[in-house]
């Protein structure tokens, strides 16, 4: 008896902690711990008071899980679960299935996509700040990286991202993991995920995070991923040099495309492009680009399809000249904005490297109403 009076009394010490918070109260995390308390015999006993207490504090939930590093409601979960081993099973960040959206990535998250078709992801757990260092450092190889703070919403996440993208065959996890004693493991949770899976309930078997429950996705996925990729542990890593090293490495065994993906992924179509066909002219005009090497300048002109000139511009950028053609609505197809956009970048490139410049010809061929030489 006088053994589990010290969980009910470090429970009740974690419940008041959490009903002194005010986000507690809107925090999906306390109301399902509470309710999930109060639904076990063993602990409303003896707790049945405070809990009632702490249920009269509930406001409309605002978010299902703030990533705490220490989480009260999840510390007396934890250690209500000594007791009754049911209440383990009975309370989970995530209330609600995130809806999916077209195209790749279909979740939302602490992420940054830099390529589709490359191999490497790199998971920075609470490290966000590798998140920018490694998509802004230009690695080959690497498709996406993002940070990771839970061992519920954010895995499934990070799982259904990857398994809608079969190019991805590696998973790097580094960055810091949660020290907390009661806080979350994300890190850890993966990890335990990608050696030995889920149990029946979906609980992430071995893991030390404080609620690692998938409630959002099948079993079937959860062995697709852990087929799909090799996890490489990097925990405690942040040296961005290093990681660049290693996702070139990584990149450079890509076994190729994974074939074996759950039958509810939708590929993303990659269709060879075309080169166009016949020259259209755009209703609004065309223009001649020139370099003023005396103001050191762009020169823009623009002609109605008659071959009558109607406007001028000048400018030392190329964004000043586009921005000013936009403004004054003389462009209105987009293979020729297109066109144009490439002809100013050539145009300014040439102008600050000293080099020659000569417009090229508009794509596609010359129809009967067009003008060869219109560009």
């Amino acid at each position: 008896m006088e053994k589990a009076r010290i969980p009910l009394a470090k429970i009740e010490q974690e419940l008041r902690h959490a009903m002194a918070a005010k986000k507690c109260w809107r925090c999906g995390c306390f109301q399902d711990t509470v309710n999930t308390l109060k639904a076990s015999d063993t602990i409303n006993a003896t707790l049945g008071s405070q809990l009632e207490e702490a249920h009269a504090l509930f406001e409309p939930i605002r978010y299902e899980c703030l990533g705490c590093e220490v989480c009260w409601p999840a510390g007396a979960q934890n250690l209500a679960a000594e007791l009754d081993p049911a209440v383990a099973e009975g309370a989970h960040c995530a209330r609600e299935e995130p809806e999916p959206r077209e195209g790749w990535p279909p979740l939302p998250g602490d992420y940054r996509v830099v390529r589709f078709q490359a191999p490497v992801a790199v998971c920075t757990l609470n490290s966000d700040h590798l998140v920018t260092a490694l998509s802004d450092a230009d690695i080959e190889g690497l498709s996406m990286v993002g940070s990771l703070h839970t061992e519920n919403l954010g895995i499934e996440h990070l799982i259904r991202n990857t398994l809608a993208n079969p190019h991805i065959r590696f998973l790097i996890i580094c960055g810091e993991d949660t020290r907390k004693a009661i806080g979350h493991l994300p890190g850890q949770s993966l990890f335990a995920l990608a050696e030995q899976g889920v149990n029946e309930n979906m609980r992430i078997i071995d893991a030390k995070g404080k609620r690692p429950l998938l409630k959002n996705i099948r079993p079937e996925q959860v062995e697709a991923f852990r087929r799909q990729v090799k996890v490489i542990a990097q925990v405690g890593n942040d040296d961005v040099s290093a990681l660049r090293k290693l996702i070139v490495e990584s990149a450079g065994n890509d076994p190729g495309p994974f074939a074996d993906a759950p039958s509810d992924v939708i590929p993303i179509p990659i269709k060879a492009a075309k080169e166009p066909g016949k020259l259209v002219l755009d209703p609004a005009g065309y223009f001649v680009v020139y370099l003023d090497r005396i103001h050191q300048r762009l020169v823009l002109e623009h002609y109605s399809n008659k071959g009558v000139l109607d406007r001028m511009f000048t400018a030392s950028s190329a964004a000043a000249l586009y921005v000013s053609v936009i403004e004054a609505e003389l462009i209105s197809r987009l293979d020729h904005a297109a066109y144009f956009g490439r002809e100013l970048a050539r145009a300014e490139h040439a102008l600050q490297c000293g080099e020659d410049y000569v417009q090229d010809r508009a794509p596609g061929e010359a129809g009967p109403e067009s003008d060869a030489n219109a560009q």
